[in-house]
């Protein structure tokens, strides 16, 4: 399960460092391979391999009314794999499509990670906090 969230810079060229911390992990469980594909929020998913198989299964399994819930997280998925530094390359396409520049954030979602443009990851949480908690959350014990 992969939880907690990093402040990472991409390097002139788009490629991140994975932190040490996830790094066995996508190494022993994913051989060290991971896909890459976008998220209607404005974030990129970053899949191990073994996690993105059961995912697009899911994906490619829904109806017809959903195609193009298809083409966003199936026609733009990247596979990529870490080198031996420990870091992927996020293709041009996928930093355009997140806004990415060079600050970002990767949180552990537990089976996968979401990846964010630091500045629109920011706004999002403060405004998602003013909102207030959602009713979901409302009977939640902490």
């Amino acid at each position: 399960m992969f939880q907690g969230a990093s402040a990472l810079s991409l390097d002139a060229k788009g490629r991140m460092s994975i932190p040490a911390r996830h790094r066995d992990v996508l190494q022993g469980d994913a051989q060290g391979k991971v896909t890459i594909t976008k998220h209607p929020d404005g974030c990129l998913l970053l899949f191990p391999r073994p996690e993105w198989e059961i995912f697009r299964g899911k994906i490619a399994a829904l109806p017809m009314d959903a195609h193009w819930w298809r083409r966003i997280f199936l026609g733009n998925a990247a596979d990529v794999e870490m080198d031996s530094a420990g870091r992927v390359l996020v293709a041009p396409e996928l930093r355009a499509a997140a806004g990415m520049d060079k600050e970002v954030m990767l949180l552990g979602m537990g089976s996968h990670f979401e990846l964010w443009d630091a500045a629109t990851y920011a706004a999002k949480e403060l405004a998602a906090m003013a909102q207030g908690m959602p009713e979901a959350l409302k009977n939640f014990t902490f």
